[in-house]
């Protein structure tokens, strides 16, 4: 059950570690980035964030015998609040990962994979209360179609979403594949994959928690600090992108002299995504969708 993670050296490179300086790892998942900052900083602390109890039991086993980190409980949402708790007012770098850990795709009792049969779950925080079973058997048809056509691009997410209201209640992942087996005939790659993107991105509150984290970031960062953050889906990827290219221009129409002129809180650091090695690929599948990108702080 190793986990390898994804574009390591591109991302560390990128965070432009500082040995003495603060750094966040927001999601720390199977702790091989945060393993990988450890081991680039001196007098240093690293603060890593995750929800989920066997991956931060995971990481303290693969971080044994290394200083200078403090895991948190807690979704990074919560950032700024649970540093600021801390006494921690700025950091010099954080890391997103948003990727799913090796072990919590493989591990089927989690529920995540449409390979194979178990409870429907799909919870991070297995102390929250919304389950993948919850929506599914008590959401209404618009609110599945919504769910499955926003967090899944799935096309065919009226049909699916009135086979499910018929089959209610769905108690395991099995019969949900049997459902998008059915109405998914011919489509390509699985019929179940983006019905279970979008049902982990729905129980899990992804896309507003990532908006929440970003949004706090900046205030968070000390001038020359970095965000890097990996992404692994379209609709992340534009929450990052648009995020950076917002708070990296300026709201002031072009040509127009300013005295004071107060520069955007960002600067671009990849103009554009950056991909997986094809020999990362070729190791590791699920990079194959993986992009990067970074900006720093003015």
């Amino acid at each position: 059950m190793k986990h390898e993670p994804v574009l390591m050296h591109e991302a560390i490179e990128h965070l432009k570690i500082d040995p003495n300086g603060i750094y966040v790892d927001a999601t720390l998942g199977g702790a091989g980035h945060s393993q990988a900052i450890l081991k680039r900083l001196d007098k240093g602390l690293l603060i890593a964030f995750e929800q989920d109890d066997f991956a931060i039991d995971y990481a303290r086993n693969i971080l044994e015998g290394e200083d200078g980190y403090v895991i948190i409980k807690s979704n990074f949402r919560y950032m700024k609040k649970e540093l600021e708790a801390r006494g921690i007012h700025h950091v010099d770098g954080m890391l997103f990962d948003l990727g799913l850990s090796s072990f919590q795709i493989d591990d089927e009792a989690r529920g995540f994979s449409y390979l194979a049969d178990a409870l429907l779950d799909m919870r991070m925080n297995r102390d929250q209360k919304i389950t993948a079973r919850h929506i599914l058997n008590t959401y209404d048809v618009d609110e599945l179609a919504r769910i499955f056509y926003l967090y899944g691009e799935e096309k065919r997410s009226y049909p699916i979403a009135r086979k499910i209201i018929e089959k209610r209640p769905l108690s395991t992942t099995g019969e949900l594949v049997a459902i998008t087996d059915r109405i998914n005939s011919k489509s390509k790659g699985h019929s179940a994959k983006r019905v279970f993107q979008a049902l982990r991105i729905a129980v899990n509150d992804e896309l507003t928690a990532l908006e929440e984290a970003l949004a706090s970031s900046v205030d968070l960062l000390n001038p020359g600090g970095r965000i890097v953050a990996i992404t692994f889906h379209s609709l992340e990827d534009r929450i990052v992108k648009h995020y950076f290219k917002k708070m990296s221009e300026s709201d002031m129409p072009a040509g127009i002299p300013i005295m004071d002129e107060k520069k955007p809180p960002l600067k671009l650091v990849t103009r554009k995504p950056i991909y997986p090695s094809e020999a990362e690929k070729s190791a590791n599948s699920r990079s194959r969708s993986a992009k990067l990108r970074a900006a720093e702080r003015t």
